[in-house]
C-alpha cells in the first residue's frame, strides 16, 4: 500500500533539523514541502511532552493536520527525533520504518566523521531511508 503523502525529517537535541526527504508519491512541490516541514515542527513540542511521560520509543500519532498524521520514534540516548508525517494507517509499517531508519542513523553516529549533530548529508543514507519507505508504506 503505497502512501500518497510522507515526509520524513530527523530532528536533533536543539530542534534542529538533521535530516528530511519527501518520500511520498505526491509530487514534491516546495510549497507543500514547506507545509509538511510547519506541521512536523509544530508537533515538536508535543512529542517532547509525551516523550517525558512514556518509556516507549515509538509514541506512533502525536498530532493531526486534517487528514495527515504525525508519527514521532524517539531515540533514548541523545534525544534525536524521528518524525513521519503521512496519510497511512500502518502503524507496524510505521514502526518498523522507524526502527530501520534508526539502526541506519546509529550507523552513521559511529562513522568518526560525523560530527554529531551536524546534517546528514549521505547521499547512500538518503538512498537507504528512500528504500525503506518504498518498502513500508
Amino acid at each position: 500500500m503505497a502512501s500518497s503523502t510522507a515526509c520524513f525529517m530527523i530532528v536533533g537535541r536543539d530542534d534542529i533539523p538533521i535530516y528530511e526527504a519527501e518520500v511520498g508519491t505526491l509530487s514534491n512541490k516546495e510549497d507543500v514541502a514547506h507545509l509538511h516541514q510547519f506541521i512536523l515542527h509544530a508537533a515538536l513540542d508535543i512529542a517532547q511532552d509525551l516523550a517525558w511521560t512514556t518509556s516507549a520509543m515509538f509514541l506512533k500519532a502525536v498530532d493531526r493536520f486534517n487528514d495527515l498524521v504525525v508519527s514521532v520514534y524517539v531515540t533514548a540516548v541523545i534525544h534525536t527525533r524521528l518524525m513521519l508525517l503521512h496519510d497511512s494507517r500502518n502503524d507496524d509499517g510505521i514502526k518498523g520504518f522507524f526502527q530501520e531508519v534508526h539502526e541506519l542513523y546509529i550507523k552513521i553516529l559511529l562513522n568518526p566523521l560525523y560530527l554529531p549533530g551536524s546534517r546528514v548529508t549521505s547521499s547512500h543514507f538518503d538512498t537507504k531511508v528512500r528504500a525503506l519507505a518504498r518498502k513500508y508504506f
